[in-house]
């Protein structure tokens, strides 16, 4: 079913975690527990930045960095602090004004950036998002040969809210300064100005890279930077991007997009499990069923029996679906009817971030499903363990403050405002500046944020005088298609180019 639940859930990249908790224990500064604040205005301050010498092997080589963890205050319009961002930045020291610097964030809204720093770019990683991965492994960080370290620095945000990130105002204060669409791009595109500043970065070459909800923040992020803050940006990296929130309508919609949009990645998920290998010869002949046939006979509608019973027929084919099953609903079938479906005799569900990546179903004789995300509730344990001891044991960053992997708290009290569209933002920025490099990446298997609806928008974009403006990178997997070795390295491959003088 597509409804309000489903779109609800697609538009929160990483939400089934445990409901968050305020971040409102005291820091712990200068090495001295602080006493506990009965109230956000009295917390305590983050302690000061923190840096530790690490190194790590990136792309057959020795690099050697800098680790930093810190805060930037948000202020009011009369200078008042009423909230704090933490950052994590890597930093190759010596080379500050020869390097890029690329900017992080990750999705939700409710999702700090811990998914691209410990599991995509970031110089460390812990194992998640692979089939097989458990709650209950080791939370142990190790090289991640797939890290962009060595070709950009990376400052990783956690927006109010997520990671040690809080706010120090109440409750109504912080939904309309943080939690809307609009405020969300301005305090945000401030810290990152605020972190150039402060560490001398204004010349460097500057990119940014938005996961999910990240890629609707990116775009917009850019066009701001640009306009407003005078901070050019050298281009930007959409991982997975939520970029059309309106696309994904709701079961009962008359627009045939969500149906559409979401057949090739069904298809990817059938051919992997066949053996099948996901590339343009593949998929191209389902691309094009899917933007001719499959729209002519969706659109005709179940009162023609001939184009429904066609219908039903090929997507059944294609999905490796129960043929009874796709016809009792006229060939179109949602996102939680495929994911309950292909493994039934099983008893296995699939991820919508990943068809792929499957888990038993608690309750397989249920009528309606009631289960969580297989890969959601399996990768949070890793990586929220992994980062708090990177921070506080690995770092010396010490905090006595819950960390919001996921928070279902901001998602929950969210604004979803999808007036200003951040394909409107990014067809400005890119016809701002020319020299501008735009990647879109995605993995095949991915129902959350399906590949083919980037490719439709692509398709209406100008050209702005240079072929492939804005350039479409496709690699097995799902939402987290970096978790698996080789598509992370294909990616690392892809945007090294793009970061070219």
């Amino acid at each position: 079913m597509r409804g309000r639940t489903l779109v609800s859930f697609v538009s929160l990249m990483l939400a089934l975690g445990a409901p968050a908790l305020a971040a409102d224990n005291p820091s712990e500064a200068k090495g001295e527990p602080a006493k506990a604040a009965a109230k956000d205005s009295e917390l305590a301050p983050f302690p000061p930045p923190r840096s530790v010498n690490q190194s790590a092997m990136i792309g057959g080589k020795r690099v050697d960095y800098i680790a930093t963890v810190g805060a930037l205050p948000v202020k009011d319009d009369k200078g008042k602090t009423i909230g704090e961002v933490v950052y994590t930045a890597y930093t190759v020291p010596g080379q500050a004004a020869a390097r890029p610097v690329t900017f992080a964030f990750n999705g939700g809204p409710g999702a700090a950036s811990v998914y691209l720093n410990l599991g995509a770019i970031g110089p460390k990683r812990v194992a998640f998002g692979a089939q097989g991965d458990a709650p209950s492994d080791p939370a142990v960080l190790r090289d991640n040969p797939a890290s962009w370290l060595d070709f950009t620095d990376l400052v990783f945000i956690d927006p109010i809210g997520t990671g040690f990130s809080r706010s120090r105002v109440d409750e109504e204060q912080t939904k309309k300064a943080f939690y809307t669409a609009n405020a969300d791009i301005h305090y945000l595109s401030r810290i990152v100005y605020d972190w150039l500043l402060t560490n001398n970065r204004m010349t460097s070459r500057k990119f940014l890279v938005g996961e999910s909800y990240g890629g609707y923040r990116v775009p917009r992020l850019a066009y701001y930077l640009q306009t407003e803050m005078g901070i050019g940006i050298s281009g930007m990296t959409m991982v997975s991007p939520y970029l059309d929130p309106p696309a994904i309508g709701e079961d009962d919609a008359l627009s045939p997009l969500p149906w559409m949009i979401n057949l090739p990645a069904m298809v990817a998920g059938n051919f992997e499990r066949q053996g099948k290998p996901l590339n343009d010869a593949t998929m191209g002949p389902v691309e094009l069923y899917d933007r001719t046939e499959f729209m002519q006979d969706l659109l005709a509608g179940p009162t023609d029996k001939a184009a429904t019973d066609r219908l039903s027929a090929k997507v059944a084919e294609l999905t490796g679906l129960d043929p009874v099953l796709v016809r009792r609903l006229n060939g179109r079938v949602d996102i939680e009817t495929y994911l309950r479906e292909i493994r039934r005799a099983q008893g296995l569900i699939g991820s919508v971030y990943d068809s792929n990546f499957t888990a038993y179903d608690p309750f397989p004789a249920s009528a309606y499903p009631r289960y969580s995300d297989p890969l959601l509730t399996t990768l949070i344990a890793p990586t929220t363990s992994a980062m708090v001891d990177f921070v506080t044991n690995q770092v010396g960053w010490k905090v006595e403050a819950r960390y919001n992997a996921l928070s279902t708290e901001v998602n929950r009290k969210w604004d979803r405002d999808n007036s200003d569209s951040p394909v409107t933002d990014l067809r400005k920025a890119i016809a701002i500046d020319p020299r501008m490099a735009v990647t879109i990446v995605h993995g095949w298997d991915d129902l959350s944020c399906p590949y083919y609806g980037s490719r439709l928008i692509m398709a209406q974009l100008p050209s702005y005088g240079v072929p492939d403006r804005v350039k479409l990178r496709l690699y097995p997997g799902g939402h987290m298609f970096y978790a698996r070795p080789d598509s992370a390295a294909a990616m690392r491959r892809d945007i090294m180019a793009a970061y070219q003088p």
